[in-house]
């Protein structure tokens, strides 16, 4: 070993970020290796919550500053590692195998980036446009939940999963909730076109408006609210202004160093990047080439990669993950289609034929089950399902599994 390898092995594991995916590496990390010192770095507090609980927090009667349940004090206690809140890095040196936070140089034995990702902006003019609100994190939702006071309608710019689910959220809590999307049919990338019409249906059910292919050209101020116009539709006034029309990797970091980025923060299969002893992983990683948003890829991710750090190089191996909408008026589970293949799609009583009686009048109304199948095999390889039809989730979910072929060897060459 030379002496710069030797140096190396004495510095911390770095963990840049301390959202669900650097929690969970420093978690899992722990419970492989008691010894190796953990460093971790926030932005903000540190506190520890569950993002996904944004989107329905209101309708469960939570208050923002209950969604934490632990500070990153309790956290540092948890994991035996060291958490510096409120600070900035800088830069990455890859060779020196250094970071450069808040001015102080701070070495690595490996480095984790797992810096999340930033909402996309809608870039329209009007002087109200500048008020529009991301919700994104936890202070992000604090801000939010500020603003809802006095408010009656609020407009929502994105009806993929996190606008429907936030729609959903006010919809259940008495506010007027008008989501807009330039699209024909809300989750337009999770859900084939038939069944976006019987989700958008499910949505007026439960009292949101869906306004369909609409981009908004203007925001302007009013003076109790904000109008929202459009050049071929008349325009839609509301209370509060929200944006949801996606996500943006956070690679600038990376990048600056010299870091592949292709969509996010390149790594192959074992999340490591096109540099040595770096790793990605989360909202900001595409991992093998692809950036999977979601809870259960960045678990999965977490738990190998932990293994790898501990001196296991180990693959990550994503099994069969369905993408749980949570929206009350009508639940819906994907899995979006890993290969080509035709849609077969049942409404109405005969896909939701196996629900159980206990579900609601609504949910039975706008039951929808869409199966893709591969053309040649006729083996399910993606699906969507809807209202009381997502109770046949394990069954579809077993049937893709099967189909799966061994996974690749689970250690690295």
């Amino acid at each position: 070993m030379t002496a710069a390898q030797q140096e190396n092995s004495a510095q911390p594991v770095v963990i840049v970020g301390t959202g669900m995916a650097g929690y969970t590496v420093a978690r899992e990390l722990r419970k492989l290796d008691s010894q190796v010192p953990i460093v971790m770095i926030s932005r903000d507090n540190g506190s520890f919550y569950s993002k996904p609980m944004l989107s329905n927090a209101l309708a469960m009667k939570k208050e923002p500053h209950t969604l934490a349940t632990f500070d990153a004090m309790a956290m540092a206690s948890q994991l035996g590692a060291w958490i510096r809140v409120g600070q900035n890095v800088e830069r990455i040196v890859p060779d020196q195998h250094v970071l450069v936070v808040d001015h102080a140089l701070l070495g690595y034995s490996k480095l984790v980036l797992a810096t999340g990702a930033d909402p996309r902006r809608l870039q329209v003019p009007g002087d109200g446009a500048a008020d529009v609100l991301s919700i994104n994190d936890l202070d992000d939702y604090a801000r939010f939940r500020l603003a809802l006071t006095g408010c009656r309608s609020v407009a929502i710019l994105g009806a993929g999963l996190i606008g429907c689910e936030f729609a959903n959220d006010l919809a259940a809590a008495g506010y007027a909730v008008h989501l807009i999307d330039p699209a024909a049919t809300p989750l337009v990338r999770l859900l084939p076109q038939q069944m976006g019409e019987i989700f958008a249906r499910a949505l007026g059910h439960g009292g949101i408006r869906f306004h369909a292919g609409r981009s908004v050209q203007r925001i302007d101020r009013l003076s109790d609210g904000y109008r929202l116009s459009f050049a071929d539709a008349e325009p839609i006034d509301a209370d509060l202004v929200v944006s949801a029309i996606g996500l943006a990797p956070r690679t600038s970091l990376a990048a600056a160093a010299g870091l592949h980025i292709e969509q996010g923060i390149r790594t192959d299969a074992w999340c490591r990047t096109s540099e040595p002893d770096i790793y990605a992983l989360g909202d900001c990683a595409a991992i093998d080439g692809k950036v999977q948003p979601y809870v259960l890829p960045i678990m999965h991710a977490a738990r190998a990669l932990a293994r790898t750090l501990a001196g296991e190089p180990t693959r990550v191996a994503f099994p069969v993950m369905p993408v749980t909408v949570k929206t009350p008026a009508s639940p819906a589970v994907v899995v979006s289609p890993a290969s080509e293949g035709a849609w077969t799609i049942e409404a109405g009583e005969r896909a939701g034929e196996h629900a159980s009686n206990q579900a609601g009048d609504a949910i039975a109304v706008h039951a929808a089950r869409a199966v893709c199948r591969d053309a040649a095999s006729e083996r399910p390889v993606g699906f969507a399902l809807l209202g009381a039809a997502i109770e046949g989730k394990a069954a579809l979910v077993k049937a893709m599994s099967a189909n799966e072929t061994s996974p690749p060897s689970a250690t690295a060459p």
